[in-house]
């Protein structure tokens, strides 16, 4: 866990802090139409707790954080874009909440869904 020296203590941050920060700023990008689990028995883990982080993971060695991004994009847009738009948007947010410097975001695009026809 990342640990923050300060004069009047020390600030401990939790992957599941960073995990939500990181899903807000998801949410944001444009193109993004849900989260993906990494594989089978995350999805039914993640069923079965109704955890809402799902489709992010996050590690944290040697305050070096690397947080991997599993998402369904619609069908139709830019990939490359959505994907380096996720890369950005979840850097930023999570740099600007913690303070600290994130080392990569990793993007991985699990499916495409294409929009409903009205």
């Amino acid at each position: 866990m990342p640990v923050k020296e300060d004069p009047k203590g020390m600030i401990d941050i939790s992957p599941t802090a960073v995990t939500s920060i990181a899903s807000q700023a998801v949410n944001q990008c444009y193109g993004v139409v849900g989260m993906a689990n990494k594989n089978l028995a995350n999805g039914i883990a993640n069923l079965l707790s109704r955890d809402n982080r799902r489709g992010i993971e996050v590690t944290i060695e040697d305050d070096a954080i690397t947080i991997d991004v599993y998402v369904i994009v619609e069908y139709g847009v830019r990939i490359r874009t959505v994907a380096e738009s996720v890369q950005h948007t979840v850097q930023f947010h999570v740099e600007k909440s913690l303070g600290l410097p994130v080392q990569a975001v990793n993007v991985y695009i699990q499916g495409l869904r294409s929009s409903k026809e009205e």
